[in-house]
């Protein structure tokens, strides 16, 4: 199999030969291709063959009423006690609630509830306790803002009792993998969704995580989810993909996708980039507090956006949504 990792430029002036990534403004001219076979060797966009130069090209469509051409916000709202970053801020509807209006002011576009903690070594959480912890935090969201609401579960219970209470996209970091009620349930609302990649489940995924090739086995791995999904009736542009940093992945793996993300667009959905606060970033940045990593963070995630990722998902909002701001005035 043939993967083709686009080499993405911007500028308004462009070569013979351009071709845009994702229907954004960033563009390339040539592409790496990948095998696991062969050396990588760089090829012409003319030479991709067209049904991925398809994917790599053609504008996505929005995702719950949101434009996939320009960069959008997803803040991290976690109603959990042990959540690694912000476990026990949000244990009240009244404070998550506060949080997500100030998070949308700033510039959110997109609040990622969440009721059961991913964090390496974390615990399950039964379905009925992360139904109580998100469902009224959900409900108050809707009533008092139009953000798109995602709900960060595993679970079918939990999405359908979020989907009801004003949910408007399913976050499952299992790739839909866990619970097997999941996919058909989003099918059959048609309820946008997001493919998480992990190896392993929270409890177990950093104890020593091992690929052949992890760029092109998450790649893999998504593609079969997607395929999968589509099976159910759900359609490719309403499914966004996530290669899932820190889940599962060491430093070096960590550091390989996001050297390569553009690869990813291959697969014709719009990309979600979660790596706000995380070990790597406190590990690289030499910042052992983990509020304390935006500036690490932001710089991830600008890495990520000239790579035409369309979706970061953060924990500081109003100071990347100030980044973002000039990070496109300045391109």
């Amino acid at each position: 199999m043939e993967y083709f990792r686009p080499l993405v430029q911007h500028g308004v002036v462009r070569p013979e030969g351009e071709v845009p990534l994702a229907g954004q403004a960033l563009w390339f001219t040539h592409a790496e291709r990948l095998t696991r076979e062969e050396k990588p060797e760089i090829v012409a966009a003319q030479n991709i063959p067209s049904d991925v130069l398809n994917r790599l090209t053609l504008p996505r469509a929005e995702i719950a009423g949101l434009p996939m051409d320009f960069p959008q916000i997803m803040g991290i709202l976690n109603a959990t006690p042990d959540s690694f970053s912000d476990g026990g801020v949000h244990n009240s509807v009244e404070a998550a609630l506060s949080s997500a209006e100030d998070m949308v002011s700033h510039g959110a576009s997109i609040l990622d509830i969440g009721g059961e903690s991913t964090r390496p070594g974390a615990s399950y959480v039964p379905e009925d306790e992360e139904i109580a912890r998100t469902k009224p935090l959900i409900e108050a969201i809707r009533a008092k803002t139009d953000a798109l609401i995602s709900i960060d579960t595993r679970k079918a219970g939990v999405a359908r009792a979020a989907w009801n209470a004003g949910a408007g996209l399913i976050n499952d970091v299992s790739g839909f993998t866990f619970d097997p009620q999941l996919a058909p349930f989003c099918a059959q609302v048609g309820a946008p969704v997001c493919a998480m990649h992990m190896q392993g489940d929270p409890a177990t995924m950093q104890d020593d995580p091992q690929y052949d090739d992890v760029l092109l086995d998450v790649y893999d791995f998504l593609e079969e989810q997607v395929v999968q999904l589509e099976k159910l009736g759900l359609k490719r542009d309403q499914i966004v993909v996530d290669p899932g940093i820190g889940f599962g992945k060491t430093e070096a793996h960590n550091l390989t996708l996001l050297q390569n993300l553009s690869v990813f667009h291959g697969l014709g959905c719009p990309i979600l980039l979660g790596v706000s606060r995380k070990g790597f970033i406190g590990q690289i940045g030499k910042e052992p507090r983990k509020d304390a990593r935006a500036p690490g963070s932001i710089a991830v995630a600008l890495a990520g956006l000239a790579q035409g990722v369309q979706i970061i998902r953060v924990h500081d909002v109003a100071e990347t949504a100030q980044a973002l701001r000039l990070w496109a005035a300045v391109r």
